[in-house]
C-alpha cells in the first residue's frame, strides 16, 4: 500500500499556472495600477525636490557672488585697483568655494585662485557658468558660476563660486531618487502579490465550496472571515441564497413525498369508485350517481393541484409583477360579506372591523385569497363550538405595518404544532376526518412571504387567532 502511494510533484507548468492565476486577479491588477500611480507621483515629487534644491543652491551661490561683488566694489572705490588687487589676493588665499581673478586687458593673470579659463570667456562680461582650472593647474576639470567685470584700463575682475557642492548634492539626490523608486516598485510588487494571494486564496476557497455544492453537497456554505469586506458581504449573500435554495429543495422533496402519500388515498378512492360503477351499476341512474362521485373526487384533486401550482408560482414570482396600491380594509370587508352566509349556515357570526384608508402596495387578489382561506378555516373549525362565539376579522394600522387578525373560538392548535401546520399537506390528527388536504395555511404563508410580511398563530383562549403583519413601508419602497 505504501509503495503505491505517490506524492504530487511540483512542476513548472503548475507553478506558472498559479502565477498566471495570480496575475489575472482583480486585486493584483488594482495593486499594479496603484503602483504605477504611486510610482509616477513619487517620480514627480522627488524630481521636483531635486530640481528645487538645485535652484535654491544656484540662488544661494548667486547671492554669495553678489555679496562678494558689493564688497569688492567698495574696496575699489576707496583704494582703486591697487587696493582691489590686495583684497583679492588675501581672499583668494582663504579656503572655500569662492573664486577670484584679476587679469590684464590681454588676459594675463595678475592675482587670484583661478588657474585657467576657456578661451574667449573674458570677452563676454556678465554672469555665466563655465569650466575652469584651479590655481597652479591648466586642466579645466571644475565648473563654477562666475560674474565677469571690465575695470578701467581694460583690467578684468572675475568673482565666482564653485558648483562642486551643488553637483554633489544633485548626485546624492539622484541616487536617493533611483533607490526610492526601486524600493517603491519592489514594495508595490510585494504588496500586490501579498494582497492578491490573500484574495486569491479566499476566492479559491469559495470556488472549492461551490464545486462541492454543485457536486451535491447542498449543506456547504462559503466561509466568512468576519472582517466585513466585500468578499464577506458576497459570501453572506451567497450563503443566504444557498439557504433559500436549500429551503426550496427541502420543500420540493416534502411536496413530492406528501403528494405520494396524501394523494394516493383520493386517487385510489377515485379508481375504486370508477371500477365499482363499471362493474355493479344496474341502470343509468346508478351509473350517473357513481360518475358524479368520481367528478367530485376529481374536482377535489384539481383544487389540490391548483393550490400547489399557486404556491409554487408565489415562491418563484417577482414581487414587482403583482404589486399595486389598494385598500386592505375594503378587501377585508368584501371577503367578510362573501362568507357571512357560509358562517350563518354553520351557526356562527362573522364580524369584520376594518379601519378606513389602510392603503397597501401589494396584490389585492392574493391578500383577498389569504383572508378567504383563513375565514374558511375559521368557519370549518369554529363550527364545532358555535355556542362559544363567532369569528372576528380585524384590520388595523400598527406603526409602519398593517395588522390583519382572523380569530375563531374553535379547538385551536397546540403550541407545539403551530410551526408545523404551515407546511404543505400537514394536518393534525383531529382534523383528518374533515375534508381538505392541508394546503390552506401553506398558501397563506406563501402569500405573506411574497409581501415580506410575517404570519403568527396565537392562542385565542379558546380558539385560534391568525395574525398577519404586512410592512407597508418595505412594500412601498419597492415601488
Amino acid at each position: 500500500m505504501l509503495a503505491r502511494l505517490r506524492l504530487p510533484r511540483w512542476s513548472p507548468a503548475r507553478g506558472n499556472g498559479k502565477l498566471q492565476n495570480l496575475f489575472r486577479t482583480t486585486a493584483f491588477k488594482l495593486s499594479f495600477a496603484y503602483l504605477l500611480v504611486f510610482a509616477t507621483f513619487a517620480f514627480l515629487a522627488l524630481g521636483y525636490v531635486a530640481w528645487n534644491a538645485g535652484r535654491v543652491l544656484d540662488d544661494q551661490m548667486v547671492s554669495t557672488i553678489e555679496a562678494e561683488i558689493n564688497g569688492l566694489s567698495e574696496q575699489y572705490k576707496s583704494g582703486g585697483l591697487r587696493r582691489l588687487i590686495s583684497v583679492v589676493e588675501r581672499r583668494a588665499g582663504e579656503p572655500g568655494a569662492s573664486l577670484y581673478l584679476v587679469t590684464t586687458a590681454a588676459g594675463e593673470h595678475v592675482v587670484g585662485n583661478v588657474g585657467a579659463l576657456p578661451p574667449g570667456l573674458l570677452a563676454e562680461p556678465g554672469q555665466t557658468e563655465a569650466a575652469y582650472a584651479r590655481g597652479g593647474s591648466s586642466s579645466l576639470d571644475h565648473r563654477a558660476i562666475m560674474r565677469i567685470f571690465t575695470l578701467p584700463g581694460g583690467f578684468r575682475l572675475i568673482v565666482g563660486r564653485d558648483v562642486e557642492e551643488r553637483d554633489r548634492l544633485r548626485s546624492v539626490i539622484g541616487g536617493t531618487f533611483g533607490t526610492s523608486l526601486i524600493l517603491v516598485i519592489l514594495l508595490g510588487v510585494v504588496g500586490g502579490w501579498f494582497v492578491a494571494s490573500r484574495v486569491l486564496k479566499r476566492v479559491d476557497a469559495m470556488t472549492e465550496t461551490t464545486r462541492r455544492i454543485m457536486a451535491g453537497d447542498l449543506g456547504g456554505r462559503l466561509a466568512v472571515a468576519g472582517n466585513g469586506d466585500e468578499l464577506d458581504r458576497l459570501a453572506q449573500n451567497l450563503n443566504e441564497m444557498l439557504e433559500r435554495i436549500g429551503e426550496l429543495m427541502r420543500g420540493l422533496r416534502e411536496v413530492s413525498d406528501n403528494i405520494a402519500h396524501d394523494l394516493k388515498t383520493p386517487l385510489t378512492r377515485l379508481r375504486n369508485r370508477a371500477d365499482e360503477a363499471v362493474r355493479s351499476a344496474r341502470d343509468a341512474e346508478e351509473l350517473r350517481l357513481a360518475m358524479e362521485g368520481v367528478i367530485e373526487e376529481s374536482d377535489g384533486l384539481i383544487r389540490v393541484f391548483n393550490a400547489l401550482l399557486m404556491i409554487a408560482r408565489l415562491e418563484g414570482v417577482s414581487t414587482g409583477e403583482l404589486m399595486a396600491a389598494f385598500d386592505v380594509g375594503a378587501t377585508a370587508r368584501e371577503v367578510g360579506e362573501l362568507y357571512e352566509a357560509v358562517a350563518a349556515e354553520a351557526g356562527l357570526s362573522l364580524d369584520v372591523v376594518a379601519e378606513d384608508g389602510l392603503c397597501l402596495v401589494g396584490s389585492r387578489e392574493l391578500i383577498g385569497q389569504a383572508l378567504a382561506n383563513l375565514i374558511d378555516n375559521a368557519v370549518k373549525y369554529g363550527a364545532e363550538r358555535p355556542d362559544a362565539g363567532g369569528i372576528r376579522v380585524t384590520a388595523e394600522r400598527r406603526g409602519p405595518a398593517i395588522r390583519l387578525v382572523v380569530a375563531d373560538r374553535g379547538p385551536g392548535i397546540p403550541e407545539a404544532a403551530r410551526g408545523r401546520v404551515l407546511d404543505r399537506f400537514v394536518r393534525l390528527e383531529d382534523a383528518r376526518s374533515r375534508p381538505g388536504f392541508g394546503l390552506g395555511l401553506s398558501l397563506v404563508a406563501a402569500i405573506v412571504r411574497l409581501h415580506q410580511g410575517s404570519l403568527e398563530l396565537e392562542d385565542n383562549a379558546p380558539g385560534l387567532a391568525v395574525v398577519v403583519i404586512l410592512p407597508v413601508l418595505a412594500v412601498e419602497d419597492r415601488t
